[in-house]
């Protein structure tokens, strides 16, 4: 069984944002040794259908599937020592006896310290060991019928984080992948003695 310091559930906004932010630590002390992982299943991601016209960095019309290609090559370039773990559905989370997470897929299991949930608020949320946090979405239209998990700052319970609209957001793509990169600077801030942490980088 392969084991992970943290596993990240979707490759959509918030979930790749998460995994730059953790993976671009790889020179830090408090994380260079860090195993990380990411379920990059993308094929529900709302971001497929989506074109950005307000997002900055990005030109007008750009397409919301060119993000998620782009996204997975930048994090497999850049970053190369973060897993990318494709064609697997999680479908249970449970609670080991020495508090560390068993991750169950459909094909396979993992043990992790930290899982981040950053998967869409669609009502077919099914990942048994989470469901007892679902709840209404509190910031989308009634109509929409989406849902969120129950959270407090994108902690769901000790070692399980929820990111993107899934935590609570509105389905905006900034958002979302801010929503991440917060998640991501929250597990650096953890590893690093609960000493607050961002990863910034300047021209030299």
């Amino acid at each position: 069984m392969k084991k992970f310091d943290v596993l990240i559930i979707g490759g959509s906004a918030a979930g790749l944002s998460c995994a730059l932010i953790l993976g671009s630590a790889v020179n830090k002390p408090f994380a260079k040794d860090k195993k990380i992982g990411i379920f990059a299943h993308q094929k529900s991601a709302a971001l497929n259908n989506a074109e950005l016209n307000n997002v900055l960095g990005f030109k007008k019309g750009t397409k919301g599937n060119e993000i998620l290609n782009e996204g997975l090559e930048q994090l497999a370039n850049d970053f190369p020592h973060v897993e990318q773990i494709h064609k697997e559905k999680v479908v249970e989370i449970k609670r080991l006896e020495d508090k560390s997470l068993l991750v169950i897929t459909n094909k396979d299991s993992y043990k992790t310290k930290i899982v981040v949930v950053a998967v869409g608020p669609s009502k077919m949320f099914d990942i048994v060991g989470l469901t007892q946090y679902v709840e209404s979405h509190i910031q989308l239209p009634i109509e929409k019928d989406k849902i969120m998990l129950k959270n407090f700052n994108h902690l769901i319970e000790e070692g399980i984080y929820v990111a993107g609209i899934l935590a609570g957001w509105r389905s905006q793509y900034a958002i979302a992948a801010g929503s991440g990169a917060q998640v991501g600077t929250d597990i650096l801030t953890l590893w690093n003695d609960g000493n607050h942490t961002m990863i910034h980088d300047v021209i030299k």
